[in-house]
């Protein structure tokens, strides 16, 4: 954690993690600031990079994107070239939420939202298979959603 934060900042980012919407007035008030120190102070949060993109949290269910799939992914080699390439070109696909780069078993782990198995099925064949360098993809279909960006602890 960084030596900048002092406990106001930590409160508000606790604060701005579980509720997003809050006023600058809200906020200021639940950290014992002024409006003018708050929102000085949410600012800088944002322009060194503790605090990304504020978006809402759409229910995936509610715009028929309701079944969850946790691809791994093998690459054919293993070098900066083809990690690039994969990088690059997976980024662009509109259906997955996240990318990771991981140890072990398989080289990436994608997390998708698809209509249906049908529709992740035409998924598969048409944009994962082809991203470059694919060796092997192994599927996984969430069944339940225990835990899902849980807020972080600090």
């Amino acid at each position: 954690m960084s030596s900048r934060l002092d406990r106001v900042d930590l409160k508000m980012l606790r604060l701005l993690q579980n509720s997003g919407r809050l006023s600058n007035a809200e906020l200021a008030e639940m950290v014992g600031v002024s409006p003018a120190t708050c929102h000085r102070r949410t600012q800088r949060l944002f322009d060194e990079g503790f605090v990304g993109p504020v978006r809402a949290m759409v229910a995936p269910r509610k715009v028929g994107k309701g079944t969850l799939v946790m691809v791994g992914v093998v690459l054919d080699r293993s070098t900066p070239e083809s990690f690039a390439s994969f990088e690059q070109a997976v980024a662009k696909l509109k259906c997955v939420l996240d990318c990771h780069l991981v140890a072990g078993d398989f080289d990436y782990f994608l997390k998708i939202r698809a209509g249906d198995v049908d529709d992740f099925k035409r998924i598969h064949g048409e944009q994962l298979i082809a991203l470059p360098g694919v060796r092997q993809t192994r599927t996984f279909f969430v069944m339940k959603e225990v835990v899902d960006n849980a807020p972080l602890e600090f």
